[in-house]
């Protein structure tokens, strides 16, 4: 009743920005991510009949503020099996935690799969990302590698992840860590104070629908440009919503808007790089993985080595 799984950060190109069920964490629109393989989660889940409550460590440190968490998550897979042994969660960050960079979508991705092997559940990969979903939304896109659309769907059965494209061609992403400390707002607050108090937040849901639909096409014919145009886009409505809530949120810092400067300086030099954010000041660019490197080069003028890292396509949560 043991097992340890690995399970890689993923960044929307198609954002899930709002819920229409907060319980089962189903979406207002169904979005699409690329999985990164510099970014990761390492998890250990041990069920023992010799704890009375379950235990949980991160990065090697005991964290009773998100046991809660983890332990509610558990119970999907208790209750499924109709068991109430306890468990010893170990998990290792390989992602800056809470900085806009999918930390928590790796995080409960890997949780799951860990789970699913040690309580000896065994769901499939489309069951395991609506458990995975219920940890935190975009986990249900960590389950899988290459480019993963997650179905907005309408119950609990009928939202979850597929692979659409396993990426395996000249497409990459190049990390810019602005600033990776635990931002001030979190995910959570600032969706619900978004879907709430803005006034573009219907036209954002509704455009990210034909967003979806014109970035499949694009990614099925492997045009580069076309999918970055439309991601960049469709991140910059996301953030565009945020602005306009009640209060606004902003997660723009002035190196993000160099990063985004020198990535329009690219453009105009031909290289294909276009950029996309979440919600943290850390910008990704998305490009062609041969270009990563010339693109690194750049923000080298600018910006520490230690803060940029080249990711190329990360693979699907693996038991390890």
């Amino acid at each position: 009743m043991k097992a340890k799984a690995r399970a890689h950060a993923n960044i929307a190109l198609i954002k899930y920005w709002g819920k229409e069920d907060e319980e089962l964490s189903i979406p207002n629109n169904s979005s699409l991510s690329l999985t990164l393989e510099a970014f990761y989660t390492e998890t250990e889940v041990e069920f023992s009949e010799l704890i009375s409550e379950d235990e949980f460590y991160l990065d090697n440190r005991k964290d009773d503020i998100t046991l809660l968490k983890v332990s509610k998550f558990l119970d999907l897979f208790r209750d499924r099996l109709n068991i109430k042994t306890r468990a010893i969660v170990k998990s290792i960050n390989y992602v800056p935690t809470a900085a806009g960079l999918a930390s928590s979508a790796s995080a409960f991705a890997a949780l799951a799969a860990a789970a699913n092997k040690a309580s000896g559940l065994n769901l499939n990969d489309k069951a395991l990302s609506t458990f995975a979903r219920k940890g935190s939304g975009s986990a249900t896109r960590s389950i899988y590698g290459g480019i993963v659309e997650w179905q907005k769907g309408d119950s609990d059965q009928t939202s979850y992840a597929i692979e659409i494209d396993d990426a395996n061609w000249d497409i990459g992403m190049v990390v810019v860590l602005v600033n990776s400390n635990e931002k001030k707002i979190s995910s959570t607050k600032a969706m619900k104070q978004t879907v709430l108090t803005s006034p573009y937040y219907p036209s954002w849901v509704k455009d990210s629908e034909k967003d979806l639909i014109d970035i499949k096409a694009a990614i099925k014919d492997r045009d580069i440009r076309k999918i970055g145009e439309i991601s960049e886009r469709n991140a910059l409505k996301m953030h565009a919503t945020m602005l306009a809530a009640k209060p606004p949120i902003m997660y723009f810092e002035p190196n993000s808007i160099l990063v985004i400067q020198i990535v329009q300086q690219l453009r105009e030099k031909g290289i294909a790089a276009y950029f996309t954010m979440d919600a943290g000041p850390n910008v990704k660019i998305l490009c062609k993985l041969s270009d990563a490197n010339t693109i690194k080069e750049d923000l080298l003028k600018s910006f520490d080595k230690k803060d940029i890292i080249v990711t190329k396509v990360g693979p699907k949560v693996q038991i390890i």
